[in-house]
C-alpha cells in the first residue's frame, strides 16, 4: 500500500460504491489525522452529505476554513438548504454559475415559496442539455411540481397554457402524473384530478424497482389526495374507505402525518368538539426543516379556530384573530387574513347568523372599515337578510374610500377582480345594468394601464358589457379591450368576434379582414328551423320579485290578483241570534238609524226637523244682498215675515 495518504484516499474513492459512505468517511477521517489536505476535507463533507448528516457537514466545512468554503460552495449551499437555512443558501448561490448550483438555487427558491423564480431556473436548465444521466426526468418532475405550487398559490396565470393540460409524457411516471393531478385540483378541476391520481397510483404500484415498503411510502400522499378529492366531490363513502386504509401512525414524514390527521378529522364528523380538539392537538409539532407550505399551514390554523368556535371559545377566537389582522396591512386581498376576519366575526357574534349577527358585526366594521374580509362577511349577512341595497351601499362606500386614498396598494384592492365580481353580482341582483357596465369599464381600463397581461376573463366580461351599450364611446372602449385580448392570443375567437362587433358600425374597413376568421353564419344556423321557432313564440322568464325590507307591503304583479277574493266564512259566534240564512238582508243595515228611509221621529220637534231636511222637506229660498261699498254680495234666507231689530239701549 502506498505511504501517501492522499493517494490511498484517491484509490479508495475510485473503487467505492454508493453503499459504503461510512467507509469513505472513516478513510477521510484517518487521512485528516496525518495530512489535512483539501481533498480529504471535501471527501469528508461529501460523505456526511450522503449520510444525511447535514449539521455535521456544516461543522466540517467550518473546520476547513475559508479555502475549503471556496472549494465547496455547492456542498455548503446544499447543506444550508437541507437544514432550512434558506436565506443563507440563497445568498451563497446568488450570481454564481454552474449547473449544480442552479439546481440548488431552484430547490431553495421552491422551498422558500418563490415559485416564479424556481420555474424560471428550471426553464433555463431545461433549455440546455445536461451531462448527468436522468437529469431530464428530474427536471420534468420538479418543473411540474413548481407549476402545481403556482396554481395552489393563486398564480396560475404565470403557468404556460401549454403546460396546464396533462400530456402523454406526463403519464409515463407516477411523479409527473401526481404533479399534474395536483395542478388540476388547484384549478378546481376535481374530476380530472381524480383521474390523474388514479393513474399515478397505478403507475407507482406497478414499479418493479421499488420494494413493497417503498411503494407504500410513495402511495400514501396519493391516497391522501384521493381522499381529499372524494370529500370535495361529496363521495363521502369512497373518502371514508381510503381514510380507513391509512394509519396515521405509519406515515413516515411528519408534514404528511399532520395533513393526514387533519383530513381524517374533516372527513369524519364528531359530535364532541372537545374530543376533536384533543385529536387535532395530538399531531407532532413540526421543526423548521419540516414546515408546511403557507397555503397548507393557513388551512390548519383556520381549522384550529373553527374547532375553538365549536368548543364555545368565542372570546379567545375573537381576540386571537384580531391580533393577527391588526398586524397585517389593511386593506389586503390575502386569503388567509380575510378568512381570519370571517372567524373574527363569528367569534363576536357567538356563531349566530342573520340580523342577530349583524348587530355584533356592524360595530366591528366601524372600527376596521378597510377590513376586506369583514366587509365581505357583512355584505353576505345583508344578502341573507334580503337587504341587497344596503350591501351595495356598503361596498360602494368602501370603493370610494380607496379611490380617495389614491395609493397604488389601495387601488389594487379597489380593482381586485374578486371584489369587482361581487359588485357586478349585486348590481345584477338588483337589475341595475348601467352601474355594471360602468364598473367593468373602469376596472378594465385600470388593469390595462397597470399590466399588459391582465385577466382574460375580466377583460372579456368588461368588453361584452360595453357592447350592450348604445353609446359610441363604449363601443370604442370595447374595441380597445378586445384588441388587447387579441395581442395576448391571436387565436382567441371571442376576442376576434368582440373586435368585429365593436367596429362593425363605425369602421367596417378596419374589421373586413377579420370576417373570414369567424365561423360563417350559415354554419351557425344550419341546424335551426326558423319557421318552427317563429311558431313556438318568444319564451319569457317570470318577473323577479325583490323582497322589500320594512313594514310596507310589497307590490306583486301576479295573475292571481285578478281572481275574486275567496269569501271568508263568518263564525257562528259573530252572527246575530235571530239570523235567518234564507231571509233577505236589509241594504241599509249598516247606516245609522236616523239616516235610514224607514226612520220616523216622534213628537212635534222631530217632525219639524224632518221637514227642514232636504230630503222630504221644504226647500228654503235665498236671496243675494250687495254689501256696502261694492265689496261683494252675501246670500241670506228669504222669509215672508220681517223681524224688527230690538232697539239698542243707550248708556245713561
Amino acid at each position: 500500500m502506498s505511504s501517501n495518504p492522499t493517494a490511498t484516499l484517491t484509490s479508495l474513492l475510485r473503487g467505492s460504491t454508493i453503499e459504503d459512505h461510512e467507509e469513505v468517511l472513516k478513510a477521510a477521517n484517518a487521512v485528516l489525522k496525518t495530512s489535512k489536505t483539501p481533498e480529504a476535507y471535501q471527501t469528508r463533507v461529501v460523505a456526511l452529505l450522503k449520510l444525511d448528516r447535514f449539521d455535521d457537514a456544516l461543522r466540517a466545512l467550518d473546520d476547513g476554513g475559508n479555502k475549503l468554503a471556496e472549494r465547496c460552495v455547492l456542498e455548503k449551499a446544499y447543506a444550508l438548504y437541507k437544514t432550512g437555512k434558506l436565506e443563507e443558501a440563497e445568498g451563497l448561490v446568488e450570481g454564481r454559475e454552474g449547473r449544480g448550483l442552479k439546481h440548488v438555487a431552484a430547490q431553495v427558491a421552491y422551498r422558500a415559496e418563490k415559485f416564479e423564480d424556481a420555474a424560471s431556473i428550471y426553464r433555463e436548465l431545461s433549455a440546455e442539455t445536461g451531462p448527468i444521466e436522468g437529469e431530464d426526468n428530474d427536471l420534468k418532475i420538479n418543473s411540474s411540481a413548481t407549476d402545481a405550487q403556482l396554481e395552489w398559490q393563486g398564480n396560475g396565470d404565470k403557468v404556460e397554457k401549454s403546460r396546464k393540460e396533462a400530456k402523454r409524457e406526463d403519464m409515463e411516471a407516477f411523479e409527473t402524473a401526481y404533479n399534474a393531478a395536483c395542478g388540476a385540483i388547484a384549478r378546481g378541476d376535481l374530476a380530472k384530478g381524480g383521474y390523474l391520481l388514479k393513474t399515478a397510483r397505478g403507475l407507482c404500484e406497478a414499479l418493479d424497482e421499488l420494494t413493497d415498503k417503498e411503494k407504500r411510502t410513495e402511495v400514501l400522499p396519493i391516497l391522501l389526495q384521493q381522499a381529499f378529492v372524494f370529500t370535495k366531490l361529496g363521495k363521502l363513502e369512497d373518502a371514508e374507505k381510503i381514510q380507513n386504509s391509512i394509519d396515521v401512525v405509519d406515515v413516515p414524514e411528519a408534514p404528511t402525518r399532520v395533513i393526514a390527521q387533519n383530513n381524517a378529522l374533516a372527513a369524519h364528523k364528531n359530535d364532541n368538539p372537545y374530543m376533536t380538539q384533543r385529536i387535532f392537538d395530538s399531531v407532532p409539532k413540526l421543526s423548521h426543516t419540516e414546515r408546511l407550505f403557507e397555503h397548507q399551514s393557513s388551512i390548519l390554523r383556520r381549522n384550529r379556530y373553527v374547532i375553538d368556535l365549536q368548543s364555545q371559545k368565542f372570546s379567545g377566537v375573537a381576540q386571537s384573530t384580531a391580533s393577527i389582522i391588526l398586524k397585517s396591512p389593511s386593506p389586503t386581498i390575502s386569503p388567509f387574513i380575510n378568512s381570519l376576519a370571517v372567524l373574527n366575526a363569528a367569534g363576536h357574534s357567538h356563531g349566530e347568523a342573520g340580523k342577530a349577527s349583524l348587530k355584533q358585526v356592524l360595530p366591528q366594521i366601524e372600527k376596521r372599515p378597510n377590513d376586506v374580509g369583514l366587509l365581505l362577511t357583512t355584505i353576505q349577512l345583508y344578502v341573507l337578510t334580503n337587504n341587497s341595497g344596503r350591501a351595495i351601499e356598503l361596498l360602494e362606500a368602501f370603493f370610494k374610500r380607496l379611490e380617495e386614498s389614491n395609493t397604488p396598494a389601495d387601488l389594487d384592492v379597489r380593482y381586485a377582480p374578486g371584489l369587482i365580481a361581487l359588485a357586478v353580482s349585486l348590481y345584477r341582483l338588483s337589475g341595475r345594468k348601467v352601474p355594471t357596465r360602468t364598473e367593468l369599464g373602469k376596472v378594465a381600463s385600470y388593469w390595462r394601464r397597470k399590466s399588459k397581461s391582465s385577466s382574460t376573463s375580466l377583460l372579456r366580461a368588461a368588453g361584452l358589457s360595453l357592447l350592450d351599450s348604445s353609446n359610441p364611446d363604449d363601443f370604442s372602449a370595447a374595441g380597445e379591450i378586445f384588441s388587447s385580448l387579441r395581442e395576448q392570443d391571436q387565436t382567441d375567437k371571442v376576442a376576434i368576434a368582440g373586435y368585429v362587433a365593436s367596429y362593425a358600425a363605425a369602421d367596417y374597413e378596419k374589421i373586413s379582414a377579420d370576417l373570414d376568421k369567424l365561423t360563417p353564419v350559415a354554419k351557425l344556423i344550419s341546424g335551426i328551423d326558423a319557421a318552427e321557432l317563429e311558431e313556438a313564440g318568444m319564451p319569457t322568464l317570470p318577473a323577479t320579485k325583490f323582497a322589500v325590507t320594512g313594514k310596507k307591503r310589497s307590490v306583486e304583479n301576479d295573475a292571481s290578483d285578478n281572481k275574486p277574493a275567496k269569501r271568508k266564512k263568518i263564525p257562528k259566534s259573530k252572527m246575530p241570534k235571530d239570523f235567518d240564512e234564507g231571509k233577505k238582508l236589509d241594504a241599509e243595515r249598516w247606516l245609522p238609524l236616523r239616516d235610514r228611509s224607514s226612520y220616523r221621529p216622534k213628537g212635534k220637534k222631530g217632525k219639524k226637523k224632518v221637514l227642514d231636511m232636504t230630503q222630504g222637506g221644504a226647500v228654503k229660498e235665498e236671496e243675494s244682498l250687495e254689501l256696502a261699498g261694492g265689496v261683494g254680495t252675501v246670500k241670506v234666507e228669504k222669509s215672508g215675515s220681517v223681524v224688527k231689530n230690538k232697539k239698542k239701549k243707550g248708556k245713561k
